[in-house]
């Protein structure tokens, strides 16, 4: 697909996407108008029409190329019959692939992305020329090119959305952080969702650079892969007696006292001591141990991946802690929005006052009854969809209050008789009462905050 001047482009969804994508068009002087079923205006500066309402199949056919935006549903009926159609239809990774021949770090997986892509900039900025990110975080993609000169190098943190409407992609270096249910509400179900994951990997061939985790069920790619001549990285966590630990380039090697992250450099191990990482849990770690990886791949010296691991005090939302007020060490994870994530923040505390609930997506609960019976002392319920946290709750044996918002959940955990730390990880999204887990959090944040001045 090449865009040029003479055609007629429509955009679909005008969030954050949507309007860099409609930036960037005009910019290459390309007439594009703007579809959304919710917007009655665009903002000020962004003077092209703008169609409000329900999409129509009839209109949207008069158009070239249609660019819809990751919030919107692909298998949407009325784009799937313009598709049908023979229109062409992408998300803004193919506008900017097709635009961009920069070397790309491309990052994807259901958690730990934006730690590891962040973390990854942070060590290759310190190479010549620097690194810039975008993607699923912080800058969209195609503001990272609307300019005249391109940057040295991009990280893109990837989402399946991004991945499932892009025709084409083939990174220099990717990695596939892990697979676990989530978003069953916009994918068809599991297996589209892996699906859309692993088109990362469908077009890379000699010269290119894979990381996947370790474990049988992805074997069958990595030799596939390894068979085109992309160079195959293996990362997880492994007891160091296992015996596949010397197949891994990276990650976690544990014993009974500690655990020891490791990535490859110049033909030997490099390790260092977990327990001197600030940030807290092992599933983070593994995320650093990946960056570390990449940027050893890339050429950054080893005293500066060293001190920057060793440094990383983590993202905001992340398991971050903010502090210790009223006798309780209050832990912020609210990017935690699926099961998968907030199983692994619990695991990283023998017990704790967990904050839990929000806008479920559909997923199932019950795979976290285990490790909420085993890391939960008592647990405060937040949010629109409180019956299945409740039920979770009830089949793990944990006792529980329903807190509702936030603000009361943060309160009465200050009143709890011990002294556990509190974790905010809901296991839920956050657009029942938010606009996004960033807002949850600070939300949280205050309302510690205002408990401070009052102890």
């Amino acid at each position: 697909m090449m865009t040029n001047s003479l055609q007629k482009h429509a955009i679909i969804g005008m969030g954050k996407t949507g309007i860099s994508i409609a930036h960037f068009l005009l910019q290459k002087n390309i007439p594009c108008e703007a579809f959304d079923e919710k917007l009655d205006t665009l903002p000020d500066g962004l003077n092209i029409p703008l169609h409000s309402g329900v999409l129509s199949s009839e209109t949207l056919q008069t158009f070239d190329y249609i660019w819809v935006s990751p919030g919107i549903h692909w298998a949407n009926p009325t784009l799937k019959e313009v598709r049908d159609a023979g229109i062409p239809m992408q998300g803004d990774l193919g506008l900017f692939l097709e635009h961009c021949n920069t070397p790309l770090i491309a990052i994807t997986g259901t958690n730990g992305k934006t730690t590891t892509t962040q973390t990854i900039q942070t060590l290759l900025e310190t190479l010549p020329g620097g690194c810039d990110t975008g993607g699923n975080i912080g800058t969209p993609m195609l503001d990272l090119i609307g300019h005249d000169r391109l940057p040295n190098r991009i990280a893109l943190e990837l989402s399946s959305f991004q991945l499932e409407r892009c025709n084409y992609i083939r990174p220099g270096w990717a990695a596939l952080l892990n697979i676990q249910p989530d978003h069953a509400d916009m994918h068809d179900d599991e297996e589209a969702y892996l699906e859309a994951k692993l088109r990362l990997f469908a077009h890379q061939t000699t010269g290119d650079t894979a990381m996947l985790p370790t474990g049988d069920s992805w074997d069958a790619l990595s030799e596939q892969l390894s068979e085109r001549g992309v160079l195959v990285h293996r990362f997880g966590q492994l007891a160091e007696d296992h015996p596949a630990i010397e197949t891994l380039a990276a990650g976690i090697v544990s014993n009974d006292k500690h655990h020891t992250l490791f990535w490859h450099q110049d033909g030997h191990r490099q390790s260092l001591n977990c327990q001197r990482i600030p940030t807290r849990g092992l599933h983070q770690h593994i995320n650093l141990a990946v960056a570390a990886q990449a940027a050893a791949d890339f050429g950054v010296s080893n005293l500066v991946v060293r001190e920057a691991i060793s440094s990383f005090r983590g993202l905001p939302h992340r398991l971050r802690l903010i502090g210790n007020v009223a006798g309780h060490d209050w832990f912020d994870d609210s990017k935690a929005t699926n099961p998968a994530a907030a199983q692994a923040a619990l695991s990283s505390f023998d017990q704790s006052i967990w904050i839990c609930g929000g806008l479920r997506k559909g997923l199932d609960l019950m795979p976290l009854a285990n490790t909420v019976s085993k890391h939960v002392s008592h647990a405060i319920v937040i949010g629109k969809e409180k019956g299945a946290y409740i039920q979770l709750l009830q089949k793990a044996g944990i006792s529980y209050t329903v807190g509702g918002t936030v603000e009361r959940a943060v309160a009465m955990a200050a009143t709890h008789a011990s002294n556990l730390p509190v974790l905010l990880s809901p296991a839920a999204a956050s657009q029942d009462q938010f606009s996004n887990y960033a807002e949850r959090g600070h939300a949280f944040a205050n309302a510690i905050q205002h408990l401070e001045k009052q102890v």
